[in-house]
């Protein structure tokens, strides 16, 4: 490894993804037992920490400053971002920006969400104002049903069929194993995911993301020490189609090439990935805007590739196995393509730490009237000081 110039990501702190969290929960208390996971795993205490970066649906009337005085932080710098899977991404630019020009020396960053079924309800009817005005009142509330033709448009277009989104449901659900925080960790068959109940034809109940509760949390500093990982290159596109595209591609796909140049690596030099994958459709088009697949041959890219998973792709069992606690949903993938790189992934660890190089993450986020609206991604680097 290379000697680690500029800051760094030290440590990361995950909850437990809860199905059904007990009355006390609440979202402050979740982002504080991941900000404490991560603080203990870098060695650090809270008065070491200068900066914090905040993403959640929930945590209102409370923002990020709010957090930071419960929690005891005085702060230089402070940001909270509210763009969904995209916030996690976005909230390490921002960071990365910070520590470099010295506003900060130790920034955590932590996204959290806690539902209830009632306030999980409200937020897809008022989710923003296209949602609101509308598509709640013609009774299409959520995302399932925008995506639900998106993947109708797949299937006809690459000749996927539900077999091989299965496929993927299945290789995740394998990861999610040795993943103490998943919600989902028991073994899934192609025949289990055959046969659930169908939500919005052709997705089934296993296509669509399960919420929970639950934060993430990652430690970064000005000048790390030992082994840490560093952004190499990152990049973004929001409102990239107007919302006037088919959806089958994201804004990923118009950055991807320069992303890849920046970084002075590819998609084969990846040891790791993280795709968004709120329904199993977003997973595989964001592999294709990456350059990991063809859209030409996406069965046989799925039957070699991910089945197998001759690809680490979201080797946390991704939000599908893992579930999604909202805004955290887009730190998921960060917090393990990280721990991965750090080498402290456990029973899941794909190699050593100083063998694992790279890593890319991406996020996406924000449904108006069709598609995401957010679309980002970042490659990462193991290094050691």
């Amino acid at each position: 490894m290379s000697v680690a110039r500029g800051p760094g990501i030290v440590s990361v702190g995950e909850t437990p993804s809860l199905r059904h969290p007990d009355a006390a929960c609440s979202t402050a208390g979740l982002m504080a037992e991941a900000i404490g996971c991560a603080l203990r795993s870098a060695g650090l205490a809270p008065a070491e920490v200068d900066g914090l970066g905040v993403a959640s649906f929930t945590l209102r009337p409370d923002r990020a400053i709010d957090l930071a005085w419960r929690l005891g932080l005085r702060l230089n710098w402070c940001m909270q971002d509210e763009m969904g899977g995209a916030s996690a991404i976005n909230l390490l630019r921002q960071a990365w920006l910070a520590l470099e020009a010295g506003q900060a020396d130790t920034i955590v960053l932590v996204s959290g969400d806690h539902f209830t079924g009632a306030n999980f309800a409200g937020l897809v009817r008022g989710y923003n104002r296209s949602a609101q005005d509308y598509l709640s009142p013609l009774g299409c509330e959520g995302p399932n049903p925008l995506f639900a033709m998106l993947t109708q448009r797949q299937m006809a277009r690459t000749g996927l069929r539900r077999e091989d989104y299965g496929a993927l449901c299945v290789a995740q659900r394998q990861w999610a194993a040795d993943n103490p925080n998943a919600a989902y960790r028991q073994p899934l068959t192609l025949a289990q995911y055959l046969d659930a109940p169908l939500v919005a034809p052709p997705l089934g109940r296993l296509d669509c993301v399960p919420v929970v509760s639950g934060a993430s949390a990652l430690v970064l500093r000005a000048r790390p020490q030992g082994i840490s990982v560093r952004l190499i290159a990152s990049d973004g596109r929001y409102n990239a189609d107007q919302q006037e595209g088919d959806g089958l591609q994201t804004g990923i796909a118009e950055f991807a090439p320069a992303l890849w140049r920046r970084a002075g690596v590819g998609p084969e030099d990846m040891d790791v990935v993280s795709v968004y994958d709120d329904y199993p459709a977003m997973a595989l088009a964001q592999l294709c805007d990456l350059g990991f697949a063809d859209a030409d041959d996406l069965p046989g890219f799925v039957a070699r590739r991910i089945a197998t998973r001759s690809l680490p792709v979201n080797t946390a069992g991704g939000q599908l196995s893992a579930g999604q606690a909202g805004t955290a949903g887009g730190m998921h993938g960060l917090v393990e393509v990280s721990r991965q790189l750090l080498g402290q992934a456990g029973g899941r660890q794909l190699r050593g730490p100083r063998s694992l190089r790279h890593g890319v993450v991406t996020g996406y986020g924000m449904v108006q009237l069709r598609y995401g609206m957010c679309a980002n991604a970042a490659v990462l680097a193991a290094e050691e000081a």
